[in-house]
């Protein structure tokens, strides 16, 4: 059974890195075909009763069958033009729907395929509304094979950046953590930090920062990083409650951190149409930005509570710094190297950096590893690269029967003009409500697919109002990212607490006084576009990013350094009005 389990690991692995170098595959085979990869990870891994194996035996066999039809018919469905001709087709379109659903549900939970399921039922049922939000009805066949059968809904773009772009990434964060590079990351913030004065929690800030930008999740960076840090933390004296608000915060970071940003770096390629290098520049100062305020507040804190760094004797030498910083550094020189010098695309130069972390994984700190520790590490590597896959593609794939139903009925444009009309015509109230949305999503679904779901609401309201694209998706996906650290679900907070044994709300109360940059950060990116302008004006970028850092430091001393009320309301509004200054002009 293990052999089974590695093997079709393997496989989803290798199809992915086949597809990268194998040149040109038509999209109704390669989308099909990385669903039917993925369902039996996410329907049959997890099933922890007879009932819900059984069950899952026979969505997965139902799912991949369809998806393996519409591969194996792909050159007949492509002339249908998203209608369906039979009954047995529509029987698959409803087969892939249903599976699709209840994917995502065993893999995430309820709440986004209960809104995908609203929006299926919009589409179904919607000419039957009064009023604006009605709309003109469109043939079943029609509906279902627009979904199901074309290069729409659920095999539609965002399904085509899972497949080629996120996937690959994904693959890489789980080769390169399958070795020592994990450890690299913990020894080079060690280094760095350590001895600093509230050095424990600085390095879980760093450490997180590098994790982060690999793993892209909050919630595996807490759970992986916090093993570390965690307990560090608390052996040198640190409240319970600042340890765990430390390990969220800067786990949350990941997400904002290039290059794989939670796979929304991907996803905004495919929605802005601006390049992957260009969207990493974009996103890089705001989120250096996001981790100065955590280690100024970080700082504050030690100053506060007196807390020391880690002792001399339990720092990492050099030479295990050095070596172990190889093992994350070689890769990611490959990478940088295909992308910024050979000019190759970010998956094409990420495949050249999994071939290249694969064969240090047949290596350790003392030099060859044997061949038990190396077939170890890449059978781990393996499994946890479907498991991150699958649960992603039924994410994305599920978020798409959204986009699909509001491309299809029109509703995407209606909620646009929703938000014109309630902000009056303006851009600050017009940012104020997208960000409550985004908040409120976020609080239900992934941080990904609520930017997606929220950015095809509210990114055109924002545009028409004179943001740039890029500015929108940017703030709003800082948005989407709130619910990590903000109650009443937290889910960052939740695991970090439940790590430690802290009471949850302590933690987030915490948690939201360093991590103010959430809150702060994408306004500051309105009422500053320079500061994403890295790549065209570096210097004005730079300028913005050195006025922003010293709002932020000013704010964070306002929230936790300062001690009378009167220098809290100084620093504060001294703060808010170094950030925003421009808005004054």
């Amino acid at each position: 059974m293990r052999f089974v389990i590695f093997a079709a690991a393997f496989g989803l692995v290798a199809f992915h890195l086949a597809l990268i170098f194998s040149g040109l595959v038509p999209n109704l085979v390669s989308r099909p075909l990385h669903l039917a990869l993925a369902l039996p990870w996410i329907l049959l891994a997890g099933a922890q009763s007879r009932m819900t194996r059984l069950s899952g035996a026979a969505l997965a066999v139902a799912g991949v069958g369809a998806c393996l039809w519409v591969a194996w018919s792909h050159d007949a469905l492509s002339d249908q033009y998203g209608f369906l001709e039979s009954p047995f087709q529509m029987a698959i379109a409803v087969t892939l729907l249903v599976v699709v659903l209840e994917a995502a549900r065993r893999a995430i939970g309820w709440p986004l395929p209960m809104v995908a399921l609203t929006a299926l039922l919009y589409g179904l049922f919607g000419q039957y509304i009064p009023g604006e939000f009605g709309h003109s009805g469109t043939p079943l066949r029609s509906f279902l094979g627009t979904l199901t059968i074309a290069e729409g809904g659920i095999w539609g773009s965002l399904t085509g950046v899972s497949v080629n772009v996120v996937a690959i990434f994904v693959i890489f964060g789980a080769v390169l953590n399958a070795g020592e590079a994990g450890q690299g990351f913990m020894n080079v913030a060690s280094a760095a930090a350590g001895r600093l004065k509230g050095g424990a929690a600085k390095v879980s800030v760093l450490s997180s920062a590098f994790f982060g930008s690999i793993s892209g999740s909050a919630s595996a960076n807490v759970a992986s990083t916090g093993a570390i840090t965690l307990p560090a933390m608390t052996r040198l004296g640190y409240p319970k409650r600042l340890a765990a608000a430390v390990e969220a915060v800067a786990s949350s970071g990941g997400q904002i951190m290039p290059p794989l940003m939670g796979a929304g770096a991907f996803v905004m390629v495919e929605l802005t149409g601006v390049s992957y290098t260009s969207i990493m520049a974009a996103a890089l100062l705001p989120a250096v930005l996001y981790f100065l305020a955590v280690w100024v507040g970080v700082d504050a804190y030690a100053a506060r509570e007196n807390l020391s760094g880690i002792d001399a004797k339990d720092q990492p030498s050099t030479r295990d710094v050095i070596i172990t910083s190889a093992f994350f550094a070689v890769p990611f020189t490959v990478l940088l190297v295909g992308m910024f010098w050979s000019k190759v695309t970010p998956q094409y130069a990420a495949s050249l950096a999994i071939l290249t972390s694969v064969l240090l994984l047949f290596f350790n700190t003392k030099g060859l590893g044997s061949w038990p520790e190396t077939r170890d590490r890449i059978e781990t590597s393996a499994l946890n690269a479907a498991r991150q896959v699958s649960m992603i593609a039924a994410i994305i794939i599920c978020a798409s029967i959204i986009i699909g139903v509001l491309s299809i009925t029109g509703l995407g444009v209606k909620i646009t003009s929703l938000i014109l009309s309630g902000s009056g015509g303006m851009l600050w109230p017009a940012l104020l409500l997208t960000a409550l949305a985004c908040l409120i999503l976020g609080m239900e679904v992934p941080t990904t697919a609520a930017y997606v779901i929220c950015v095809s609401v509210a990114g055109p309201a924002l545009i028409q109002l004179g943001l740039e694209p890029l500015q929108a998706h940017l703030f709003v996906f800082w948005f989407a990212l709130l619910s990590t650290i903000t109650p009443p679900v937290c889910g960052a907070v939740f695991i970090a607490a439940g790590m430690i044994g802290e009471n949850w709300l302590k933690v987030a109360l915490t948690a939201m006084t360093l991590g103010f940059g959430l809150y702060i950060i994408p306004l500051a990116m309105i009422a500053n576009p320079a500061l994403i302008r890295l790549q065209s004006a570096p210097t004005q970028a730079f300028l913005a990013a050195v006025q922003i850092g010293l709002g932020l430091a000013l704010i964070s001393f306002a929230l936790i350094g300062a001690r009378a009320a009167v220098l809290r309301a100084g620093f504060l509004f001294g703060g808010l009005l170094v950030i925003f200054f421009p808005l004054l002009l």
